[in-house]
């Protein structure tokens, strides 16, 4: 692996050559780069009665998205700013009766094969990536709180739940996805799923 190689291939090590077309094309992103992947899909999107009654707060840190929807088209762009090693996912998903609704994070690679999805104010998802042969899984790992440098784990899988995600190719140009938000007593809270072809790969 060099500078110029995917960001990805350092997460996934040896198992990145074995990684269908799809899944390499959807993270064929360098970091620091003008590199640019565009996906476009359509979401069903579930919230429990707890993420509703939560979601003017998830709202203000970035977090998860604020309506429900069955087939909300979607299309994200994932990049990697100059001077970073970021992976930049901008979502825009079309709500039937909503303005479009853009939902932006970012992912570092923190070591081996894990990556940090942050959203605002250093709030961020900590995730193991491993493909399985037949899907890329991404195993909770904690949330944290990043400051001054610093990680502080926070206990909200005590709130919200754990969260658990998975990629499927279904064929070189398309794969489904899921991810799901799992609270111990009270059941899934909140999820979203569906079906996406990559319509972009551009390398500046």
């Amino acid at each position: 692996m060099t500078q110029h190689s995917p960001l990805f291939q350092s997460v996934f090590g040896e198992a990145w050559e074995h990684l269908p077309p799809v899944m390499r094309k959807h993270y064929d992103v360098r970091p620091g780069s003008n590199d640019m992947v565009v996906v476009e899909g359509a979401l069903d999107v579930e919230r429990s009665r707890l993420a509703r009654l939560l979601s003017p707060v998830l709202r203000l840190y970035g977090a998860l998205m604020p309506y429900s929807g069955k087939q909300v088209p979607v299309t994200v762009r994932f990049t990697s700013p100059p001077g970073t090693r970021h992976f930049v996912f901008d979502r825009v998903l079309r709500f039937p009766g909503h303005s479009p609704y853009r939902f932006h994070s970012h992912m570092e690679h923190r070591k081996n094969d894990e990556m940090v999805e942050f959203m605002r104010f250093g709030i961020g998802w900590r995730s193991r990536y491993a493909w399985d042969g037949q899907r890329v899984r991404l195993h909770h790992a904690g949330y944290v709180w990043r400051i001054f440098g610093l990680f502080i784990p926070l206990p909200l899988e005590l709130l919200l739940g754990r969260s658990d995600a998975w990629e499927e190719p279904l064929s070189d140009d398309s794969f489904r996805m899921e991810m799901a938000v799992v609270h111990p007593w009270f059941g899934k809270t909140y999820s979203y799923g569906g079906t996406f072809r990559v319509t972009e790969v551009c390398h500046g």
